[in-house]
């Protein structure tokens, strides 16, 4: 791998630095085994159908009820190990009367974990353990995929210039994720409510679809993996020229508004049918996942571009791609 890779450990990285990093990819690790675990152990509800015989019945519902221990026993290091920055960071930022990311995928693991706990102890109910473990495991990817986004930062006047922009950009982009969350937040509980009153059984399924949903992973990795390809690009491509820098920071702009912008817009065009009740939690979890691969792509796309051109041509190469 290449030395300017963002998922190679840079030079110079701070021991807390370098440790923060290994925790969160030890976290990824464990989440990502776990889901499967858990996935595998969900598949006997899957089968599950009131028209099958009663033998046939009576002996999966015994295997359903083993399964649901075995996933509520391996969901529990996920929720409370991997998980751990979620309750930290929510439980900080509420002390500090904010709202922050961390606050809905904090509610989104609670609605999810508990009452399905609750159901493995009565036997009665929907478990979502695959729900949790996947949108843990998920959530932590895309983090891991900001984190080495945000430390792939070279040295020198052009690096500077484009983390100056980075500052610029990243305020603007935070106000937009504060209230995208708020409103996400509210309108979780409201139609959650709603479903409560009409059709209970679905309730919270809904809301915790919503909730996982109201997570804006691909909105906080918009400006930091853009910006990354462009640390990557400037430590390829050196020397250059001021005109150069100027151009890749354009450049790098119009990324960064493309990935956020994609981003609100695919959250909501995926609301309306998790309200509805059409998204699943595993499914909200996938489609989460998906629109944080997305933003890295195109601000991949970046840096191939930026490969590709000579000198001097940076804005229109990634103007044609």
């Amino acid at each position: 791998m290449r030395a300017f890779s963002i998922f190679s450990t840079p030079q110079g990285l701070s021991d807390s630095d370098r440790q923060k990093r290994r925790h969160m990819l030890a976290r990824m690790g464990l989440a990502w085994l776990g889901m499967m675990q858990v996935m595998m152990f969900a598949f006997p509800g899957y089968l599950r159908s009131d028209s099958m015989a009663p033998d046939n019945l009576a002996l999966l519902d015994q295997a359903i009820f083993i399964m649901n221990w075995i996933s509520l026993v391996l969901t529990v290091p996920v929720v409370l190990y991997c998980a751990w920055p979620v309750w930290g960071g929510a439980l900080s930022r509420l002390m500090q009367g904010g709202v922050s990311m961390d606050v809905p995928v904090a509610l989104g693991i609670v609605a999810a974990f508990f009452p399905s706990a609750y159901a493995t102890w009565s036997n009665e109910g929907e478990v979502y353990f695959d729900s949790v473990t996947m949108f843990v495991a998920f959530l932590l990817t895309a983090r891991y995929l900001e984190l080495c986004a945000r430390q792939a930062v070279g040295v020198g006047k052009a690096h500077l210039v484009i983390e100056q922009f980075r500052l610029a950009v990243t305020r603007r982009a935070n106000q937009l994720a504060f209230w995208f969350v708020v409103i996400q937040l509210a309108l979780a509980f409201i139609v959650g409510a709603a479903w409560y009153v009409y059709a209970p059984e679905h309730a919270l399924a809904v809301m915790v679809s919503l909730l996982v949903m109201s997570c804006p992973c691909a909105m906080a990795m918009a400006v930091p993996t853009a910006v990354a390809a462009a640390h990557a690009s400037l430590s390829a491509r050196v020397p250059v020229s001021d005109l150069d820098i100027v151009r890749l920071v354009q450049a790098t702009g119009r990324v960064s508004r493309q990935n956020l912008y994609a981003s609100v817009a695919w959250h909501l065009l995926m609301a309306p049918l998790a309200a509805l009740g059409f998204v699943a939690p595993w499914l909200a979890a996938i489609s989460m996942l998906l629109s944080s691969l997305a933003v890295a792509a195109n601000s991949w796309r970046l840096y191939r571009a930026q490969l590709r051109v000579p000198y001097g041509d940076w804005l229109p190469a990634v103007a044609r791609s």
